[in-house]
């Protein structure tokens, strides 16, 4: 049986230790925490202040967006896409722009990304907008729709030539100055579907699946140099990408998927971007819930998740036949 005077006794002793210990510590941790996260906020933007930074796909989507948010930084911009008066138009709209840090009028460069020659050489033109490249961020992509056996080989190339070939091309070509300055950060905007297969996006998947490869191996090699790479895996976001995907024989999608319109906004992810090159993360999934469980299912429960796909594409053979 508890005596009173060990009651009063333990809760003299809790309130001591309450006031002169727990509660300190605690806005003591808080503080530090605090100032910990504002040292972290002005080394971002110390590192993306005056950063020249290099966007492919910049005309539209993430890539616009994304273009949008590091101007705003006071990066120095190297715009590239295929559509130059596209990139003409956004070089306009980002310099009449209100904004709180000092800018620089962005340069553009117009190619193909498909092409590996026309890629060589653009990376060579961008080197001459400012001289070297601190961070290039590989974003233009093209999507997929389509069952694996009415798919052309043709469109498999197609769709590799553009998000696999043609990043790791532009890379490879500005490398040698980063190596030279010790100094740089290689960006891939890779997709959830570079960690998980999803049935009739197989070109799309593989050559996600081969981007989040390339340059998860490009990091390790390039510790010795000093060298940042970023692999950032979106899930839907709400742009023209599926609108613009190709189909098994070429043609253009010319549909809005469901998944794609209830995505989450371009400007959002765009600034959740910005956020993981100031910080220079490793490997960054901007997913919600349920693709972000999938990842782990796929790899906890490989059997259970392959169910699941199994049954997913027999739900949307059963939709596209009805």
């Amino acid at each position: 049986m508890v005596t009173p005077k060990k009651s009063l006794l333990k809760v003299r002793v809790m309130d001591f230790i309450t006031s002169t210990a727990i509660l300190p510590l605690l806005f003591g941790c808080l503080g530090i925490f605090g100032l910990f996260r504002l040292l972290q906020w002005i080394r971002m933007k110390a590192y993306l202040r005056k950063a020249v930074v290099v966007i492919t796909g910049a005309t539209s989507g993430l890539g616009k967006e994304c273009a949008k948010v590091f101007y705003a930084a006071g990066a120095k911009l190297v715009l590239c896409g295929r559509n130059g008066e596209a990139l003409e138009e956004l070089t306009r709209e980002l310099t009449t722009s209100a904004t709180k840090v000092q800018t620089h009028k962005p340069h553009t460069v117009t190619f193909d990304l498909a092409d590996p020659g026309a890629t060589v050489a653009a990376a060579a033109e961008i080197l001459q907008c400012f001289g070297h490249v601190d961070i290039l961020v590989n974003n233009a992509g093209i999507s997929y729709r389509g069952a694996i056996m009415d798919t052309t080989l043709d469109v498999d190339k197609r769709v590799m030539e553009t998000n696999y070939f043609g990043p790791v091309a532009l890379t490879k070509a500005l490398l040698p100055s980063m190596i030279r300055r010790r100094q740089g950060h290689v960006v891939a905007i890779s997709s959830v579907q570079g960690k998980i297969s999803v049935p009739f996006r197989s070109a799309y998947a593989a050559s996600k699946h081969a981007t989040q490869a390339f340059f998860d191996c490009l990091r390790a090699e390039m510790e010795q140099y000093e060298i940042e790479v970023t692999v950032i895996s979106p899930g839907y976001i709400h742009t023209n990408l599926s609108l613009n995907a190709v189909t098994a024989d070429g043609s253009r999608y010319g549909v809005m998927d469901k998944t794609t319109a209830q995505g989450r906004s371009p400007v959002e992810v765009a600034q959740d971007v910005l956020a993981a090159v100031g910080k220079k993360k490793k490997d960054v999934i901007l997913a919600d819930l349920l693709p972000s469980l999938a990842i782990y299912l796929r790899t906890l429960a490989p059997g259970l998740f392959f169910s699941l796909m199994a049954s997913r594409a027999r739900k949307e053979r059963k939709a596209k036949n009805s």
